[in-house]
C-alpha cells in the first residue's frame, strides 16, 4: 500500500503523482491521507504522519512530500524501518516519525538529471516510492547514515501550535492535565479557559479546550473558528498551565 502526504491540495499535482507510481507498479494501491497541508508547512506535516502512520497495515510506503527546499542541493531521502517505508525531502519532515520506531536503513534517493527543479513529487518521489512498492528499496539510491532533524518543541506546559484544521480548531502538542481550567499564553496574551469533554457542553462564542483525537489539547469555538478570533499560525509557542 502507498500512502500520499502532500500540500497540493485538490490539483492536478496529486493525480499525476498517481499516473507516474502506477506507470511503474500498476497493481499499487495508494491511499490519500492528506493533501491539505499548510503550503510548505513542514511542522504541519510532520505532525500529520506522527501520528497517524501507525493505522496504516505493515509494509505500506508512506509518499511524503511537503518541500519548500525543492530544486536546491537538500537531499530526498528513503527510510526502511521495522515495519513501514517512508519517502520525502530531507528537511525535518521525517524525523520524528523515525524516531519512534527502529529504523534497518536510509537511502539518498538519486535525483535524475532532467528531474524539474519545481516539482520532484512527480520526477522524484514517486518514481521512489514506486519502486519501493515493487521489493526494489535499494535501487533508490546510496546507502546513508545522517539525515535533518527536526524536533517539535515540547517541554511539560510548554509547547507549539502544531495545526489549525479546516474547522478552525488550534491543535498543540501539550497533553491535557485533567483540569477544568487552564489558563493558555500566547505571546503577551493570556486567555482563561474552560475545558470541556465534547464540543456540545461548551457555550456559544467561547473559547475553550477540548482534548483532540492525538490526546493533546485543542482551543475551540463551539460551531465556529477558533483561529479568526485568534490569528495564530503553526509553529508558534504556546503556555498551558
Amino acid at each position: 500500500m502507498i500512502v500520499l502526504l502532500t500540500d497540493f491540495g485538490h490539483s492536478e499535482y496529486v493525480g499525476v503523482m498517481k499516473g507516474v507510481i502506477y506507470n511503474i507498479s500498476g497493481e499499487a494501491k495508494i491511499v490519500d491521507l492528506c493533501h491539505n497541508i499548510s503550503p510548505q508547512n513542514v511542522i504541519e506535516a510532520s505532525w500529520i504522519l506522527k501520528n497517524n502512520y501507525r493505522y496504516f497495515p505493515q509494509g505500506s510506503v508512506f509518499c511524503c512530500v511537503v518541500d519548500p527546499g525543492v530544486g536546491t542541493d537538500r537531499k530526498a531521502i528513503a527510510a526502511r524501518t521495522e515495519k513501514y517505508y517512508f519517502v520525502g525531502p530531507d528537511n525535518g519532515l521525517l524525523w520524528e516519525t523515525l524516531q519512534e520506531q527502529k529504523i534497518f536503513e536510509i537511502r539518498n534517493i538519486s535525483i535524475p538529471d532532467n528531474a524539474s527543479r519545481t516539482f520532484h513529487g512527480r520526477d522524484v518521489f514517486a518514481k521512489a516510492t514506486a519502486q519501493i512498492d515493487l521489493d526494489c528499496f535499494e535501487s533508490v539510491g546510496v546507502e546513508i547514515k545522517q539525515i535533518m532533524q527536526m524536533e517539535l518543541f515540547r517541554s511539560g506546559n510548554k509547547g507549539i501550535i502544531v495545526r489549525i484544521d479546516t474547522f478552525g480548531n488550534v491543535i498543540t502538542n501539550i497533553s491535557g492535565m485533567h483540569k477544568q481550567m487552564y489558563e493558555v499564553e500566547l505571546g503577551r496574551k493570556r486567555y482563561k479557559m474552560k475545558f470541556y469533554p465534547n464540543y456540545t457542553l461548551a457555550k456559544d462564542n467561547e473559547l475553550f479546550l477540548i482534548e483532540g483525537s492525538n490526546s493533546t489539547l485543542e482551543i475551540s469555538l463551539k460551531n465556529a473558528n477558533a483561529n479568526d478570533i485568534l490569528q495564530l499560525k503553526t509553529g508558534q509557542r504556546i503556555i498551558i498551565s
